[in-house]
């Protein structure tokens, strides 16, 4: 059940008035509207799954409740120990069991000793990527004090499962979520009237933006047996843009879904085409799942190999990006994509720059300097060759298709697709510059919303017939929802 259909917008609002109206005082009642959606909505995408999404919750919670008792003792330490090998495992078996069956398959073949490991074919989870880390982060949290284990069974199934982020995040801390779910939260109208926009302006950019620069990237390709490089060139670019408007509109579209129901998650992307540097980069691109590789592998090997200096920060470096390639799934590309990112942070740690957030400067006209825009320019064709890596079968294949555009092609006139497709980019771009400064282009104070009630409304059915004229809304599935 796709979140951008018709038949989720009825599951959606069923659930709404549930939650809001026919238990407006009692929380736990919510709780369980909340936890029968999402077990809906997760069994309805992947009946055969939710058996163990139930067990891993409950392992979990028992877990977390044993490392509580005494967070500093030797027992606590080895059942930490514990969570993190069956979240990282359940990932590893799950995920990547059929990836390194197949790899080995191969090279014993190649070496003459001939196996049918290849024919095995584990079934991946939906989601499977989101729910461990959240469940990882939930022990190594308790044990590290920074929460007190929840004996709330409700509230943390739901932490688990909650169903606008279960599929493609945002990432939730425990010690950020499962409070939120433990206290009366009473409707706010201004809150909820944010949620709806930020729901709007996600399923603009998904069903408008991403789904229309598919399009044109198949017709760009359609009918061509070797395109030129400045074909390719403009595929690679425009499957950046295809890309961020779409798993950043899911992102929208969660986090503003959560927000009428009177919950906060963590947000995902801030304004990343804005980032003069690959670091600031990714501390606007997938922010969840950043900063808790950040926090659970970056800062631990980071300390580690303090010893080594420069060239031990970037190991971490090096190994956190190779972790985030591979999280994404399992293919030896998306190691490449890793180191391909990693190398350009070597000049901000020896620079010192790492870790430093650089604040673009603006002239008179409200627009970047110019150094600040061949920054920008420089981050995006960073991210943009590493994307060829995503959509490539092999590494050799994405190796090609890079040669392929390296080449006298390159400067020759590529295939036309019409305007609509880079004004619609374009026009991303414009919006989310001129209101950087907000959550999302469509968020308003709520005086503005009091005084400019009739603009604002105006501006949301504009909205809506663009997504009606030009959007798509059913047929398509969000390119994270392979993740």
């Amino acid at each position: 059940m796709s979140i951008t259909s018709l038949r989720f917008l009825g599951f959606f609002l069923v659930v709404f008035f549930a939650h809001w109206l026919l238990f407006p005082r009692k929380r736990q009642w919510r709780g369980w509207v909340l936890l029968v959606a999402s077990y809906l909505f997760y069994g309805l995408a992947e009946w055969r799954m939710l058996p163990l999404l139930v067990a891993a919750t409950a392992v979990f919670y028992l877990l977390g409740i044993a490392i509580g008792r005494n967070p500093e003792s030797r027992k606590a330490t080895v059942l930490k120990t514990l969570g993190v090998v069956l979240g990282v495992g359940a990932l590893l078996y799950f995920k990547y069991f059929n990836f390194f069956a197949q790899s080995f398959s191969a090279l014993f073949n190649a070496i003459g000793l001939h196996t049918n490991w290849s024919t095995f074919n584990i079934i991946m989870p939906l989601g499977v990527s989101y729910f461990t880390f959240k469940l990882i982060s939930y022990v190594m949290e308790v044990y590290h004090g920074k929460m007190a284990p929840c004996r709330d069974l409700l509230a943390f199934a739901n932490y688990v499962a909650f169903f606008p982020t279960i599929m493609s995040g945002p990432i939730d801390r425990p010690n950020r979520f499962i409070p939120q779910l433990q206290t009366k939260q009473p409707f706010d109208f201004y809150t909820a009237f944010d949620g709806f926009q930020q729901v709007l302006w996600g399923l603009f950019k998904k069903t408008v933006i991403a789904d229309r620069t598919a399009m044109a990237i198949g017709k760009l390709t359609d009918g061509i047996d070797d395109p030129t490089g400045s074909t390719l060139l403009v595929k690679m670019v425009l499957y950046v843009f295809q890309m961020y408007a779409d798993f950043s509109g899911y992102s929208d579209m969660a986090i503003g879904m959560s927000k009428t129901l009177g919950l906060r998650v963590a947000p995902n992307f801030r304004a990343p085409f804005f980032a003069t540097n690959v670091a600031e980069f990714w501390r606007r691109w997938h922010m969840s799942l950043t900063s808790w590789v950040t926090d659970y592998v970056f800062t631990p090997l980071n300390i580690k190999f303090r010893n080594w200096g420069n060239w031990g920060t970037f190991l971490a470096v090096l190994i956190n990006m190779v972790i985030i390639g591979l999280w994404h799934g399992a293919n030896w590309t998306y190691a490449v994509f890793g180191v391909w990112q990693a190398l350009f942070f070597i000049p901000l740690i020896f620079s010192g720059k790492i870790g430093k957030k650089q604040k673009l400067k603006i002239n008179k006209l409200g627009l970047p300097s110019l150094k600040n825009v061949l920054g920008m320019l420089g981050v995006f064709l960073v991210y943009a060759i590493g994307t060829v890596f995503f959509t490539a079968p092999n590494v050799g294949a994405a190796f090609h298709t890079l040669g392929a555009m390296c080449n006298t092609s390159l400067f020759t006139m590529p295939r036309f697709i019409g305007l609509l497709v880079p004004l619609m980019c374009a026009l991303l771009v414009a919006i989310e510059w001129l209101r950087r400064e907000k959550e999302h282009p469509l968020s308003f104070s709520s005086s503005t919303v009091d005084h400019r009630a009739g603009l604002i409304m105006a501006l949301d059915v504009v909205i809506m017939l663009f997504i009606f004229v030009l959007g798509n809304t059913a047929s398509t599935t969000f390119i994270y929802y392979q993740f």
